[in-house]
């Protein structure tokens, strides 16, 4: 269990908007101000390959997407260079352009500009290098981690050092933090239930592949939010993306949130 000094920590950051000296968007973002929680969806607006499931009192949407089957992306900039902005902005603009997506989530933590704080790459371009660096807010609460689409189609979650080490070629890749399971262990510092909750939107990986998203209808803690990756999911490795302002599309409606900025953003659209 963390010790209770780490739980006010990170109760402070949330509430500080940015976090520490890099300007991290971890829990309320910059805007200020506390975010009401989203209307539940329903059912019937959920995207093929999601489902709702209770957990540990807490409603979530999770969305268990087999590579073969389904395309997964990112998706940052227009191709104008400007940033999408928020996830309901990106599923409109894809619907518009003829390209509507099967969902579409926030995918990792960003600064004041939009821009990620730690790797991102796009179609095997590295837009921002892998941030290893030491900090405050949860990006920097180690060990974080790096979801991957690999140049063969395959799905991975892994830490951000044996991903530096291992340095595997991706066609896409965004870096958050802090893991929520590394190896079947939930991450050292969480506490079994604290009390620092929000929305929550993260992303795992089976062994089998099947890369599984999951969202909180209502507020969950860090520590609940993991064993739903690790004991009801199945994932041994999972990576948090955001909390507070984490958003989940339809492609053509926002099911929770959306009101909010985002910078990377996960699609995903059935193969052709």
């Amino acid at each position: 269990m963390a010790p209770a000094r780490e739980a006010e920590a990170m109760k402070r950051r949330y509430r500080a908007g940015l976090a520490g000296r890099v300007g991290v968007v971890a829990a309320r973002g910059w805007w200020g101000g506390r975010r009401p929680c989203p209307p539940a969806a329903a059912d019937a607006d959920l995207p093929l390959a999601c489902r709702a499931l209770d957990f540990e009192g807490v409603a979530h949407i999770v969305c268990e997407i087999d590579p073969g089957a389904y395309a997964v992306r990112l998706a940052l900039s227009d191709a104008g260079g400007r940033p999408y902005g928020s996830v309901k902005a990106f599923a409109r603009a894809m619907a518009s352009q003829g390209t509507p997506v099967l969902l579409a989530m926030n995918a990792g933590m960003y600064h004041k500009d939009l821009s990620p704080v730690g790797l991102y790459v796009e179609d095997g371009r590295q837009r921002t290098p892998l941030n290893l660096a030491d900090g405050e807010g949860n990006f920097f609460l180690k060990p974080n981690g790096v979801f991957f689409v690999g140049r063969d189609g395959r799905a991975g979650v892994m830490e951000s050092t044996a991903f530096a080490a291992r340095n595997p070629a991706v066609a896409y890749a965004t870096q958050s933090g802090p893991m929520l399971a590394i190896g079947g262990r939930l991450h050292p510092r969480f506490e079994e239930n604290g009390t620092s909750r929000y929305i929550r939107n993260g992303v795992g990986v089976r062994a089998d592949g099947t890369a599984v998203l999951a969202i909180s209808r209502t507020p969950v803690s860090l520590g609940s939010f993991g064993r739903l990756f690790r004991d009801a999911l199945a994932c041994p490795d999972a990576l948090f993306l955001d909390g507070a302002i984490s958003a989940l599309s339809n492609g053509s409606r926002m099911l929770v949130g959306g009101q909010y900025p985002a910078g990377p953003i996960l699609a995903v659209r059935m193969r052709q």
